[in-house]
């Protein structure tokens, strides 16, 4: 038993505590004493080579040593934790916590959702496209002629890539969100109902009123009893959805290459009631969107019987609706990203 050393065991035990400063050296102390293949382990595991009356007393030595070694653990676990308690700075739960910074919905986004969700819940369904299309999407299936001053490069945005498919050679950035309804009407099968938003592109001169890039929703309806009356009743709830009850409209003959009839609607001034006034040039009406009955032609481009099936199609400006709608005198305020501003919606 002289080689079993417990008398020296518990003097380093000892000394071991006496050096603890934090509590990752206590439990790697632990681990050391107390693990798996630690010192304690280790005794227990001779008890095998000694006699019946020697493992008796060496077991009642070891598991007095362990308790003692659980004991200081403890001890010296609640010491260093009151120390770390003082050295803390104290925390008054009670004061109001360091509020961080939200995000905010940007208004033309506000806008496109709100506008999508009035024609959702009148039966339309929202469809996106891609932003770079073909020359024939963007015009030729739209009936818009070869010699139209749209199809110049002053007025669209060419792309130098070229697309795969012979018939549609050239690539561009679409100028207006209607290339989406070719897409799905030669896709799907009428009765159709569909809204798209999205951006589109022209190379405008940046001021107060255009830019390069904006934001279009288009909107077609096509079945086999659609009447133009049914347009008008269709734009005139939307307009009184995102202006108010109040609002009155008016449509105005006007020239679209895919529609015939064509119209451009107004509405009553929002500021001045249609007494008119700067907003309006004095004329008490404000020009909102373009639209019409869908060109028997363009039927026809997309495999659509126009004899058996009619449509009406519309497109809006959001970035027009929202200066509208929220008084704003600058398109150039919604790509500012200015905080001050965006923080007011």
């Amino acid at each position: 038993m002289d080689d079993f050393k417990i008398d020296e065991i518990e003097k380093k035990i000892d000394e071991a505590f006496q050096k603890v400063s934090s509590l990752e050296d206590l439990e790697r102390l632990r681990i050391f004493y107390l693990g798996r293949k630690g010192v304690l382990s280790k005794l227990t595991g001779r008890l095998p080579k000694f006699s019946l009356e020697e493992r008796r007393k060496m077991g009642i030595q070891i598991n007095f040593l362990k308790q003692r070694i659980e004991d200081l653990l403890q001890d010296k676990e609640k010491q260093l934790k009151e120390s770390l308690k003082s050295t803390q700075p104290i925390i008054d739960m009670g004061l109001p916590g360091i509020t961080q910074p939200i995000g905010y919905m940007h208004p033309l986004t506000q806008v496109i959702e709100e506008i999508c969700g009035i024609f959702i819940r009148m039966g339309f369904s929202v469809i996106e496209g891609p932003e770079i299309e073909t020359e024939y999407n963007n015009f030729t299936a739209l009936n818009i002629a070869l010699e139209h001053p749209s199809r110049d490069v002053f007025d669209t945005f060419y792309l130098k890539v070229s697309s795969s498919n012979s018939k549609h050679q050239k690539l561009l950035l679409r100028s207006h969100t209607s290339p989406v309804q070719i897409r799905v009407m030669m896709k799907e099968k009428p009765p159709l109902a569909i809204v798209v938003p999205g951006k589109v592109y022209r190379p405008d001169a940046v001021d107060a009123s255009h830019s390069f890039m904006f934001h279009q929703v288009e909107g077609f309806l096509v079945d086999r009893e659609v009447k133009f009356s049914d347009l008008k009743g269709v734009l005139y709830k939307f307009a009184q959805s995102i202006f108010g009850e109040n609002i009155k409209i008016r449509f105005r003959p006007h020239y679209f290459p895919f529609t015939e009839p064509s119209a451009e609607v107004d509405i009553s001034c929002i500021i001045c009631k249609g007494e008119g006034c700067s907003v309006c040039s004095k004329k008490g009406w404000l020009e909102i969107l373009g639209c019409g009955m869908i060109h028997p032609q363009v039927l026809r481009n997309v495999g659509i019987n126009p004899k058996v099936w009619k449509g009406f199609a519309f497109g809006m400006g959001v970035e027009r609706i929202t200066m509208l709608k929220y008084g704003i005198n600058d398109i150039r305020l919604f790509f500012d990203n200015d905080l001050r501003f965006l923080e007011q919606f």
